[in-house]
C-alpha cells in the first residue's frame, strides 16, 4: 500500500518519490543485476534518503521486484489496447509486433532487465518470476494466441500453429537486441540508430505478414497503416520506467 502522505522532510508526494526510486532502480538493476545494485546508488541518484526506499519496497529485493512490474505493466497497458481493438486482425498482429519492438528499442534497460530476470529464473533464484508468468507472461501469451487463432478463423492467416508462431514473432523482435553487440561489429551504420530501428521494425513486419498472411497483396496496405498510427519514430530514450506513475 501507498502511504497517504509523503515521509517528513520530503517535498516530494509519495507518487513522485516512487517514480523516481523506480526509475534510478531500473537504471541500477539493469547495469549491475540485483546482486551488484547498490541502494545508496539507487537513493543518490533518485534524490531521496535511502530510509525513503525501504520505506516504500522494504528491501532490495522487493524494489526489484516492484521495478519488474512497473515496466512489463507499461507492455502490458500498450499491447491490451491493440488486442481489445475492432481492427482486422491482420492489423492488430502487425500492431503488436511494431509496438512490442518499439517498446524493446526505446528501452535498453528492460532489455538488461529481462536478460538478468531470465537466468536468475533459469537457476531457480527468482522469487519473482512465478507470479510475472501468472500477472504478464500468461496473459499476453493468451490474447496473442487469440489474435492469431481468431485471424485463421476469419480467413486472414494460413493455418499456424499460434502460440508456436507467436514465439516467432518474438524471437525475431528480441534477437536483434540480444546481438547488439555482433550487429555493431558488422553492420555500416549504428544499429540503434533512428534510421537502423525503423528498417529493422519494417523487416519484422515485412517478416511477419509474409509468413502468416493469406492475402499477401493487402500486407503493404497495412504495413503503412500500422507504421503510421504505432509511434512511427522509434528511437533508444531514457529510463525504463515512468508512464504508468505507480508501484505495481
Amino acid at each position: 500500500m501507498k502511504p497517504s502522505t509523503p515521509i517528513r522532510g520530503s517535498r516530494r508526494s509519495p507518487e513522485q518519490s516512487q517514480r523516481a526510486i523506480l526509475d534510478a532502480a531500473a537504471r541500477e538493476f539493469a547495469a549491475e543485476g540485483v546482486a551488484g545494485a547498490r541502494t545508496e546508488s539507487i537513493a543518490k541518484a533518485a534524490g531521496v534518503n535511502k530510509a525513503l526506499l525501504y520505506y516504500y519496497f522494504h528491501d532490495k529485493e522487493g524494489l526489484y521486484g516492484a521495478v519488474l512490474h512497473d515496466v512489463l505493466g507499461d507492455l502490458l497497458d500498450q499491447l491490451t489496447g491493440i488486442f481489445e481493438s475492432d481492427r482486422p486482425a491482420r492489423y492488430r498482429v502487425l500492431a503488436y509486433a511494431a509496438t512490442h519492438f518499439n517498446f524493446v528499442a526505446s528501452h535498453p534497460e528492460y532489455r538488461r532487465l529481462l536478460q538478468f530476470e531470465m537466468m536468475r529464473a533459469g537457476a531457480g533464484s527468482s522469487p519473482h518470476f512465478p507470479k510475472l508468468v501468472e500477472v504478464f507472461f500468461r496473459p499476453l501469451t493468451m490474447r496473442a494466441t487469440k489474435l492469431i487463432q481468431e485471424g485463421i478463423q476469419s480467413g486472414e492467416f494460413r493455418p499456424v500453429q499460434p502460440q508456436q508462431f507467436l514465439q516467432s514473432i518474438v524471437g525475431v523482435i528480441v534477437f536483434y537486441f540480444v546481438a547488439l553487440p555482433v550487429m555493431r561489429a558488422m553492420m555500416p551504420v549504428d544499429p540503434v540508430s533512428p534510421a537502423a530501428l525503423q528498417e529493422r521494425r519494417s523487416a519484422v513486419l515485412d517478416f511477419v505478414s509474409g509468413a502468416l498472411f493469406l492475402d499477401r497483396p493487402s500486407a503493404a496496405q497495412f504495413i503503412a497503416e500500422v507504421n503510421r498510427d504505432v509511434a512511427p519514430a522509434v528511437q533508444q530514450s531514457g529510463p525504463t520506467t515512468g508512464k504508468r506513475g505507480k508501484k505495481r
